[in-house]
């Protein structure tokens, strides 16, 4: 077993680095040569497929803090943490359904120009603004720093710096393409990462079955792992009790049971999958067919995901509960790659660049989303109204290497303090907090037509403070038995109220204000969307994937429930 990376190793990694950077300039080439307006740059308008939709969401979306965070959460909690991925396979459902069709017919290409449309510019301008210093200064710093620091500690542990720059630039090159070079290399990333991750749960579920003495077998290695840590395999956390330890009290507070589908992951996922540049604006260029079979294509792939990021983090539990795993470098965000080192030289190289290529799909896809918003919804709106097409396309690629270029400063030394509270709660404490008021504004906005300008503001202003309220102040406020249901000692003395709990009250009172607002302006608001039944239909191939979505998701819960 050894963490270091020998010749075969890097060879693979080179053949994939090689393989992406080729193709990628073959298509950006073949862009270069017939299509030269802007809307083709930042959307690939009308040109992608629906499995390179697909692909490219799920490459955009899986990067580090998925593989080294959920991971860890893995060997924390269990199977439980699956929902994420299971729940967002029916959030993207729900948007395929009923938020895409909203924002194509109305030829909404940018979350910013969405408010415009529906409510005002200047709660536009306060989201554009809101987003690119969020995608900046939280996604991008975040994705670059756990990337560079999970490879660097199977490279030696010497070579951070390195390795952070080589993620930025092996980044820009695909971003500087435009759009349709992002999502057709997506599609060998996605790949690369599917059976690089696929690779690594294998060899993890074989390795437990060698040191528990079935044999080098994974059906026998996954039995095993059922055997071992039972309690890792049960869907709902169950509510602690006076005679709690503060282990399982920890867990409810990570992922409160049956309190979390009650609104906070539902939140988390269809603010996520529905209302974020990032994500949409893959689909926000095709026709509605296309955009719906390659929103739940990917949802369909996000079944997978689980396997890929889950169960190594579980195995990794029970090799340490054995004894089989003696250090786990990082505590529990430690053991993705503490799996890693059980793979042999060849196969280790491979599961190295699923990791890269999650990582620099995301930074591509988030630089990418960054220079559409700043060019379209900032630059354009203010700076330089009567600027051309192709002037947009070269202020877009200034932004992609200046919010690079500020992501590298920013993460050069952990200024934001990254590494100090872990990537996967960096990302969740500081997206979390504005999510609740966000989904309201843009569900509201959709589906009522009295929603006001004035509401949006204050619901999304509403929504950040609620949170603080329920996250900071209330548990120090009414820590007693009057939050039994929902409070429950945090080991220093307090108390603290579940995070998913948190956004759901946040979401409810958002909504509230936000409703009562609206009732004091006009019973339609003129810049309502025209809605119609028909914009909502969906063909009989568009019905059986989501039927096969939804029955194979159900039969996962009823297994592990």
């Amino acid at each position: 077993m050894s963490s270091s990376l020998e010749f075969a190793d890097y060879a693979v990694f080179i053949v994939y680095f090689l393989v992406v950077s080729i193709y990628g300039y073959i298509i950006y080439r073949k862009r270069e040569k017939n299509e030269h307006d802007a809307k083709a740059y930042f959307l690939a308008e009308g040109t992608l497929t629906w499995w390179a939709i697909g692909a490219s969401l799920i490459a955009s979306n899986i990067s580090a803090e998925q593989f080294i965070g959920m991971s860890g959460e893995g060997f924390f909690l269990g199977i439980a943490v699956a929902a994420y991925e299971w729940i967002a396979a029916i959030a993207l459902i729900i948007v395929a359904v009923w938020f895409i069709p909203v924002y194509l017919k109305n030829k909404i290409y940018t979350m910013p120009q969405f408010l415009k449309t529906r409510y005002n510019d200047s709660t536009a301008l306060i989201m554009a603004v809101f987003w690119l210093f969020l995608y900046v200064f939280v996604n991008l710093t975040s994705i670059l720093y756990l990337g560079a620091v999970a490879i660097n500690g199977l490279a030696g542990g010497e070579y951070l710096h390195v390795i952070m720059l080589g993620l930025a630039v092996f980044a820009l090159i695909i971003s500087l393409g435009g759009m349709k070079v992002v999502a057709y290399t997506d599609v060998i990333q996605v790949a690369v990462l599917i059976i690089g991750g696929l690779v690594t749960s294998y060899i993890a579920l074989t390795t437990v079955g060698e040191y528990f003495g079935v044999g080098k077998d994974a059906i026998a290695g996954f039995n095993v792992l059922m055997e071992k840590a039972p309690e890792h395999f049960k869907m709902i956390i169950p509510r602690p009790t006076a005679t709690s330890t503060q282990l399982e009290i920890d867990k409810y507070l990570t992922f409160p049971g049956m309190m979390s589908y009650l609104a906070g992951i539902w939140i988390i996922n269809l603010n996520y999958w529905g209302c974020n540049q990032y994500i949409t604006q893959r689909a926000l260029g095709a026709d509605l067919q296309t955009a719906r079979t390659g929103i739940l294509f990917a949802g369909i792939l996000k079944l997978l995901m689980p396997v890929i990021v889950m169960l190594p983090g579980i195995a990794a539990y029970v090799l340490y509960e054995g004894g089989h795993l003696p250090q786990l470098v990082g505590g529990k965000d430690g053991a993705y790659s503490a799996m890693l080192t059980f793979l042999p030289t060849g196969l280790k190289g491979l599961s190295v660049a699923a990791l890269t290529a999650a990582i620099v799909a995301s930074l591509a896809g988030k630089v990418n989303s960054i220079s559409t918003i700043y060019t379209l919804d900032v630059h354009k709106k203010y700076i330089q109204k009567n600027a051309s097409d192709s002037a947009q396309v070269n202020i877009g690629r200034y932004a992609v290497f200046a919010s690079m270029v500020l992501a590298v400063l920013f993460t050069w030394n952990d200024v934001l303090g990254i590494g100090g509270v872990g990537g996967f709660t960096y990302i969740q404490k500081y997206t979390g907090f504005i999510s609740p008021g966000v989904f309201a504004m843009f569900f509201l906005g959709m589906f009522w037509k009295r929603t006001t300008g004035t509401a949006a503001i204050v619901g999304v202003i509403a929504g950040f403070l609620l949170s603080v309220l329920f996250n900071e102040f209330a548990p120090a406020m009414f820590g007693n038995e009057t939050l039994l249901y929902t409070a429950w000692p945090n080991g220093k003395g307090g108390f603290e109220i579940p995070f998913h709990i948190c956004m759901g009250l946040s979401f409810v009172f958002t909504m509230i204000l936000m409703i009562a607002i609206s009732f004091a302006g006009p019973k339609v608001n003129p810049k309502a969307f025209e809605l119609d039944t028909e914009m909502f239909k969906v063909k009989p191939q568009t019905t059986v994937l989501i039927i096969i979505t939804l029955l194979i998701i159900a039969a996962l819960y009823v297994k592990f429930w």
